[in-house]
């Protein structure tokens, strides 16, 4: 229980510098927008410093420290987040998300096809959703056509 406080509490400072650093961004080129850069490390920001009041307020009453082997599961995203962001640039969004979501899915338990269907669906709808509802252009990478 006092671990959870803990852990809120650096968490929600977490947040605070997040979300500070978040609102300082330089205004983009041609002027401010109704979404900006800023727009979605604020929302972030937000919910984990929502969700550090609710661990503060209302801790787990027999919380247990997960077992050895879950250090090498949380390594193993660490380690696929990296090789999301390198390759992210070069080879585009859509392909980087669904490498990240297939393999994050794969490893929670999914079986390989049902995975992979979950990665190229959210890919698909996340980059639909940024490059034409919200207008924030993410890379192409390989799929952009000149």
């Amino acid at each position: 229980m006092k671990d959870d406080r803990l852990l809120g509490i650096v968490l929600l400072l977490v947040s605070f510098v997040y979300g500070w650093e978040a609102v300082h961004f330089p205004e983009p080129f041609g002027g401010a927008e109704v979404v900006g850069p800023e727009t979605f490390p604020i929302l972030l920001a937000l919910i984990l410093g929502l969700s550090s009041v609710y661990l503060i307020v209302k801790p787990d009453p027999n919380g247990e420290w997960p077992v050895l082997s879950m250090l090498g599961q949380l390594v193993m995203v660490i380690v696929v987040l990296a090789i999301f962001a390198a390759i992210l640039e070069p080879i585009g969004f859509i392909p980087a998300t669904i490498f990240l979501v297939s393999v994050l899915c794969w490893r929670m338990g999914t079986q390989p096809k049902s995975a992979l269907i979950t990665g190229v669906s959210c890919a698909i709808s996340v980059f639909l959703l940024f490059n034409f509802v919200l207008d924030l252009h993410l890379p192409a990478g390989i799929l952009e056509f000149s």
